[in-house]
Formats: C-alpha cells, sequence, structure tokens
C-alpha cells in the first residue's frame, strides 16, 4: 500500500515537474503498435496520455480516486482503474508495466515486485523511476534534527534503495535488469515557499499527533536552515537523487 493521501488539486498545480521529468523514462520503453503498457501510480493521467499517443494500449492503475477524478476528466477515452499497486491486475497479463515518482511510496516492496512480475508477459518490461538512495537527505535530515530537538521521533515514511538492492529484488522475483542508473537531479520548486510547500505535499506523515502550531515551527525552522544551500537565484531545489530501471521478465 501506499503511505500518503494525495491533495490532488494542489499536485496538478504546483508539481507538474512530476510528469515532467517523467517523459524521460518512457522513452526507455521498447514500444510497438498496439501493446498493452500499464501505467502504474498513474496520477492525474497525464503519461497515460502520453504512452496511448505512441501507439499502446495504455491503461491508467492509482489508488488515489480522487487522483483519478482528474485523469478521467482530462482523459476520458482512456482507461483507468482504482486499485492498489501490490494487487492490481486488468484482467490479462500485459507487455509493459511503467511508473514514474511511486515505487518509494509502497511499503511492501515484495508484494509490489511480485504482482508486477505476475502481471507481466514473458518477454514483458518494466521500466520505471523512483526516488534512490540519498533523495532529499539534507530535508530529511533536518527534520530528523528538529524533531529531535523537541522530544519527537520522526518517522522516515520513504523508501529510497541503492541499484544493488534494488536489482536484487527485481531478479529475485524473475525480473532480470537490463539497464539501472542512480543520478543526482536537483530539483526546482514553485515559489518563495518552495520547500514548505514540498513538506506540506509530500512530507506530512510523520506530522501526524503533532499541534499544528510546532508543525509550522519545524517547517520554518527547516526551511531556514537549508535555505543558505539550497535556495539559489530565487528559486528552491530540492536534493533529489533518482534511481531508473529497465528489467524484463
Amino acid at each position: 500500500m501506499t503511505n500518503i493521501k494525495w491533495d490532488s488539486k494542489n499536485y496538478a498545480s504546483n508539481f507538474s515537474f512530476v510528469h515532467e521529468y517523467g517523459q524521460e523514462v518512457v522513452n526507455l520503453l521498447d514500444v510497438t503498435e498496439g501493446m498493452t503498457v500499464v501505467d502504474l501510480g498513474c496520477g492525474n493521467g497525464q503519461l497515460t496520455k502520453k504512452l496511448s499517443d505512441m501507439g499502446t494500449k495504455a491503461i491508467g492503475v492509482d489508488a488515489s480516486e480522487d487522483m483519478l477524478v482528474l485523469a478521467r476528466k482530462s482523459y476520458p477515452k482512456l482507461e483507468f482503474i482504482n486499485s492498489d499497486a501490490t494487487s492490481f491486475t486488468v484482467g490479462e497479463n500485459v507487455d509493459a508495466i511503467f511508473s514514474n515518482a511511486v515505487f518509494h511510496w509502497i511499503d511492501n516492496q515484495d508484494d509490489l515486485i511480485a504482482n508486477i512480475a505476475k502481471q507481466l508477459k514473458e518477454g514483458g518490461q518494466l521500466v520505471c523511476e523512483f526516488g534512490g538512495y540519498g533523495n532529499t537527505e539534507l530535508v530529511q535530515a533536518s527534520l530528523e534534527r528538529e524533531f529531535q530537538s523537541r522530544g519527537l521521533h520522526y518517522r522516515r515514511n520513504f523508501y529510497f534503495s541503492t541499484i544493488g538492492e534494488y536489482a536484487f529484488k527485481l531478479e529475485k522475483h524473475g525480473l532480470l535488469v537490463k539497464y539501472a542508473t542512480l543520478f543526482e537531479r536537483p530539483t526546482k520548486q514553485i515559489g518563495e515557499d518552495g520547500l514548505a510547500n514540498w513538506i506540506h505535499m509530500f512530507n506530512l506523515l510523520p506530522f501526524q499527533g503533532v499541534e499544528e502550531t510546532v508543525q509550522e515551527e519545524i517547517i520554518q525552522s527547516v526551511v531556514e536552515e537549508l535555505r543558505p544551500v539550497l535556495y539559489k537565484e530565487g528559486n528552491w531545489y530540492l536534493d533529489y537523487v533518482r534511481i531508473r530501471i529497465k528489467a524484463i521478465k
């Protein structure tokens, strides 16, 4: 299961970089006319539409019904399924599963990979990108310090893997890794409040049970600590690290 509840309107307005960077990941797919591709964790469907425009039968799958409302409204001719990544099925084995910026949200990686392998045809492709080892570490470490200084426990709610760790998991489930890379990608945020907005959007789970005034104190302390490092020429750039993989069943 995923460990976040999405604010779909805020996501579409302020975090469009997620699907924009996903265009590069699409290029890793070997596409043939009419092949069936699942866009796993499709969100508002923009990359599902991209896959469809390439001549595939693209099916979007997402656990967030709020996101799928936007997807169906924007692309009414495409198929979207509300289902969890660890248990989804589309009724037949598919040629490829594509996923962008999703896997680091999944609690049970073995269930996720086992289900992906189950849904793919022999020779089918998995192409994915997600947060890799060291992703947003400056932000995570700063938040952790602020929590600890107040006697609070900071829960890291992401799964950020190395290549070796994830390749082992994939191969254990019969997926042969053909390509993998881990790379830094400083990622620009929108506006003067870009870092605070990012925390509010993507990293609120550790704040559950914390008084709202204390939440804001923590976030503002993190903003001030990291301003000299991550704020450049009027914009925030988060210390993203991505892992990008292609594997074959």
